[in-house]
């Protein structure tokens, strides 16, 4: 892991109005996240974590502070900027791995390529090169429902990587797993984050949030890091 930052956020705070009350799901969150690092966000059901998630990923809108990527403020891009630029640097993985179903694997991982503008052979091939990385080259036309859930979550990671991004965010991607199709999934995050790629890993299961580089907990609206037990 080297000192470069992938990701910054600065204060940032994110206000919900119910009704005529306003509620404030997070108070001045600080987080800063470095090439190859691995980071771990627990915490108790409704502490706001998805919504961590989205901010950091440009898909909602602060009420203040700010998220930068690569240096680049996310508020200061128009909507059409903001969605090249997370096409480029983020990747996203959800505990539903929210395939297109009507596609193979090989057409869903190069989906956010073909997005991008890039053609359909060249979006083919670094589909196929980044599902052999995932060891699924041997599904490459098969479609989700022909699929394992493990088999699953791996093409939702390599559609997350095609791009290349400098940070993967990932809301419970082991929770609807088996311990041995978790236990790939992890092992590939830990082989991912050595080739530089940071990740950010929203976990209710202690055993994952111990497998990364650290671990902070959302707790009233702020983030605390929490110490590593003893291995």
């Amino acid at each position: 892991m080297n000192n470069a930052l992938v990701l910054r956020c600065e204060q940032l705070g994110r206000v919900y109005r119910d009704g005529s009350r306003e509620v404030q799901v997070l108070n001045g969150v600080e987080l800063a996240l470095r090439d190859g690092e691995k980071i771990a966000i627990v915490g108790a059901s409704g502490s706001g974590k998805s919504t961590l998630l989205n901010l950091l990923g440009g898909l909602d809108t602060p009420s203040r502070g700010r998220v930068m990527i690569r240096g680049q403020d996310l508020a200061a891009l128009g909507e059409r900027a903001l969605c090249r630029w997370r096409n480029q640097h983020l990747g996203f993985v959800y505990q539903f791995h929210h395939l297109l179903p009507e596609f193979d694997a090989r057409e869903n991982v190069a989906m956010p390529l073909l997005i991008g503008g890039a053609g359909r052979r060249s979006a083919w091939q670094a589909a196929e090169a980044v599902l052999a990385q995932v060891g699924m080259q041997h599904r490459l036309q098969h479609r989700p429902g022909e699929l394992s859930g493990g088999e699953r979550q791996r093409v939702a990671i390599a559609r997350a990587l095609v791009t290349q991004p400098d940070c993967v965010l990932m809301d419970e991607p082991t929770g609807n797993l088996d311990p041995e199709s978790a236990e790939q999934v992890l092992a590939l995050i830990d082989s991912l984050s050595a080739a530089s790629t940071g990740f950010i890993v929203v976990t209710h299961d202690p055993r994952i949030a111990q497998r990364m580089d650290r671990t902070l907990e959302l707790r009233q609206g702020a983030l605390l890091e929490q110490p590593r037990a003893p291995a």
